[in-house]
């Protein structure tokens, strides 16, 4: 009768011993953490101000706005492919991106091609739904002067327990009227990791 009794009582504790090791605690999203070694969300944001902040030191931007009026230039940010070993979301480095661009003030930036489909179907839904006054016309987009594209690589090495991930993230500016490239930038991490 014991042995039955103590097999229950037995999985009840077992089953709040192992409930009693998950704590979950809230950080700054700010705060680095790295549990893996793998591209995280501290990788994305400093890489993104990084090669924002090559970009935005090119001589391009001064040379353009010589040739403009002082004005400054509208880049569009397009495809960042990722070509590593491990699944890394490129539209979170992609708003990474484009808000250190809007937060420096240097250029202006224009929504990509999935965005700007949904603003033309709004502005057309306008044409029909919205006041004559409050209308938005066609024809007034802001054209972009240079795009901004590349990708993620990464090179992994391991031996037993050990292991190190590279990242090299590469950036080009392109000149969207005459293909001319105009910047290109990297940035690179390494991870050591033992295990």
């Amino acid at each position: 009768m014991k042995t039955k009794l103590l097999s229950p009582l037995l999985f009840v504790a077992l089953l709040f011993a192992s409930c009693a090791t998950h704590k979950v605690e809230r950080v700054s999203p700010d705060e680095a953490i790295d549990l893996s070694g793998r591209w995280n969300d501290t990788d994305s944001r400093m890489v993104a101000e990084a090669m924002v902040e090559q970009v935005l030191s090119g001589r391009w931007i001064d040379n353009y706005a010589r040739s403009n009026d002082g004005r400054k230039p509208v880049v569009i940010v397009g495809l960042i492919y990722n070509k590593s070993h491990e699944h890394i979301s490129a539209g979170t480095f992609i708003k990474d991106v484009e808000r250190a661009f809007i937060n420096s003030g240097r250029v202006r930036l224009v929504q990509a091609a999935d965005k700007r489909e949904e603003l033309r179907q709004e502005r057309a839904a306008q044409q029909e739904f919205a006041s004559m006054e409050t209308t938005k016309q066609w024809g007034k987009e802001l054209g972009a002067d240079f795009m901004l594209n590349g990708d993620i690589n990464s090179i992994v090495d391991t031996y037993k327990k050990e292991r190190v991930n590279y990242y090299q993230t590469n950036l080009e500016l392109s000149n969207l009227e005459t293909n001319e490239i105009v910047w290109i930038g990297d940035k690179k991490i390494k991870k050591y990791i033992n295990k």
